[in-house]
């Protein structure tokens, strides 16, 4: 279990596809050691590939502690716990099932900490979700494996950036399909979701949520989609039944091209590029992937593992640097409603 010793979050980071930019962008980050005020960092991986990268990379200024497990962790410098200590090629660029692989080991650790509760939060580097697929990981993505692993009933995909918090009813979905699995019952739990975490994780106490239609001009009444009517509206009027303040269904395009966005707290899209694609419109390279409606916490850089740059000096890790801030930031303010609520269930508090 983590150290009480300190009140700083225990961060861990998982390092992502080897030989994707996971490396550069997490020691990126670090170079600037300031990090190390705020949080206490443990890296999931090897101190061959962190070595390989820090050298190709020419960032042998780091300082980085290794150790073989958590408990060895001393001092605010970042940690590397050596999940495999075998020597592995690194291909920078190269798409691989040996890359995948390690992908997961440094992943499955992480996780498991997480669970423990010997972590306070996640910050994962990009996966190749092709070839990290195996009988472990069969799963489309990040999202679903870790609502797998925390045994959660759902949970929501919610693109942060200073300018708004955009998420979506139905996330890795082939467009076809959408229409078909968009329900009351869905958005209810969707909005759910969003309005909780908005109230702990990001201390909103009176969170407003924007609903977006489904069809063009919002089905423009019934003649452009039957969804909004038959579904959507529904969910909305019966939010306000369980204290949830839900407003729309908004015309996307309108919507996210005025500045009628800044209005609300929260934003739940039907579909991923509906929201998607304002979200990294607003903030590409910037912007950061939480994982809300679990117990634990998760986020992750809103870009993949650009294989295209791989190796080449030539990543930006604003985005990542921007999750991990994130990270520390959600945990924060966890602790701090966490605290409040025992508070106000105190025996001292009840007492008359």
């Amino acid at each position: 279990m983590k150290s009480k010793k300190s009140n700083r979050s225990i961060i861990g980071i998982s390092v992502g596809d080897l030989n994707g930019i996971g490396y550069e962008i997490i020691l990126k980050t670090l170079a600037d050691n300031r990090i190390n005020d705020l949080a206490q960092l443990v890296i999931y991986g090897s101190k061959d590939s962190a070595q390989f990268y820090k050298q190709l990379l020419k960032l042998d200024q780091i300082k980085m502690k290794f150790i073989s497990e958590l408990a060895e962790m001393k001092g605010s410098d970042p940690h590397l716990l050596e999940v495999w200590k075998e020597k592995v090629e690194v291909e920078p660029g190269k798409a691989s099932a040996t890359a995948g692989e390690y992908a997961f080991k440094s992943l499955e650790a992480a996780v498991k900490d997480l669970k423990a509760g010997a972590i306070d939060a996640l910050v994962t580097a990009p996966i190749n979700k092709k070839t990290i697929q195996s009988d472990d990981f069969n799963f489309p993505g990040h999202t679903e494996y870790l609502q797998s692993a925390d045994e959660a009933d759902d949970s929501l995909m919610l693109m942060l950036s200073e300018k708004a918090r955009i998420g979506v009813i139905t996330g890795h979905l082939p467009l076809k399909d959408v229409a078909q699995q968009i329900s009351t019952e869905l958005i209810l739990r969707k909005m759910t979701i969003l309005n909780r975490s908005l109230k702990e994780d990001f201390s909103v106490r009176q969170p407003k949520i924007a609903i977006m239609g489904l069809n063009p001009h919002a089905g423009d009444d019934g003649l452009l989609g039957e969804e909004e009517e038959r579904e959507i509206i529904p969910a909305i009027q019966q939010a306000k039944s369980i204290d949830i303040m839900a407003f729309g269904p908004f015309p996307a395009d309108g919507f996210f091209g005025s500045s009628e966005y800044l209005k609300y707290d929260g934003i739940l899209a039907m579909y991923h590029d509906q929201g998607l694609i304002p979200a990294k419109s607003m903030a590409f390279g910037e912007g950061t992937n939480f994982t809300a409606g679990l117990s634990f916490i998760r986020t992750s850089p809103d870009h993949g593992t650009a294989f295209a740059i791989a190796g080449k000096d030539q990543a930006d890790e604003s985005s990542f640097r921007n999750a991990l801030y994130r990270a520390i930031e959600i945990s924060n303010h966890r602790k701090i409603n966490q605290e409040l609520v025992a508070g106000q269930f105190s025996p001292q508090k009840n007492r008359k």
